[in-house]
């Protein structure tokens, strides 16, 4: 059997397999019954041979279908925000940021490089090979210097996400969390990429709660560049 060919089939496939192999594997039950009951005990052997390949079988297609299926779902991101970054002063930036719903907000940092963070709450396992992706709100997005000494010293930016007075399904597990059944945990995510004059990055949540931040190959060239 070609392994590799059967880890590329789709997850649904292999499940659906799985049931076949099942209803096959029910099949030879009732008729390894039938042989038992007659006293064939040759064909009672051919029967319980038979039956243990087609549960095997069964397990081995409803296992690899159930762990690609839950890696596919761990690996898929959702789309959080793209950046675009203009200079305006050495370690002064201006930088826009695009919504997935369209909308967008310019504001300014200062230092070396930006860096976001996210507060996300992670499903258990069942809820999550359910499709039920992390829920997550942005917290802030902040400046950040490359020299300790004088990030404890220059200036600080910080951008805060949330609305004063708003409350969300964060603060409702907080609060009670009895009424936000099947949560793994609750934790911070963040995520920094240097800044670079017209520069553009997109951010992501990954299955995991986890922030990716990538810029594009051009930005990725600047980044590259010595000073």
């Amino acid at each position: 059997m070609d392994w590799t060919a059967l880890l590329r089939l789709p997850s649904t496939i292999l499940l659906v397999l799985a049931v076949v192999a099942l209803l096959f594997t029910l099949v030879q039950l009732v008729a390894l019954r039938e042989c038992l009951h007659g006293g064939r005990r040759l064909a009672s052997a051919v029967r319980a041979v038979v039956l243990l390949v087609a549960f095997s079988l069964t397990l081995m297609l409803a296992g690899t279908g159930f762990a690609l299926r839950g890696y596919r779902l761990w690996s898929e991101e959702t789309p959080v925000v793209e950046i675009d970054v203009r200079i305006l002063s050495p370690q002064r930036w201006a930088l826009t940021l695009h919504w997935p719903d369209g909308a967008t907000r310019q504001v300014q940092l200062a230092g070396d490089a930006w860096r976001m963070e996210a507060i996300v709450l992670k499903w258990k396992a069942p809820a999550v090979l359910a499709g039920l992706p992390p829920a997550y709100r942005l917290d802030r997005l902040s400046g950040r210097y490359d020299d300790a000494g004088q990030e404890a010293t220059a200036l600080r930016t910080v951008i805060d996400f949330r609305e004063a007075g708003s409350f969300d399904l964060l603060d409702l597990h907080k609060q009670y969390p009895q009424w936000v059944p099947n949560v793994d945990v609750l934790f911070g995510s963040g995520v920094f990429l240097p800044l670079v004059d017209q520069g553009h990055y997109t951010v992501s949540l990954m299955r995991t709660g986890a922030l990716v931040a990538r810029p594009d190959e051009a930005t990725e060239q600047r980044i590259a560049q010595p000073f």
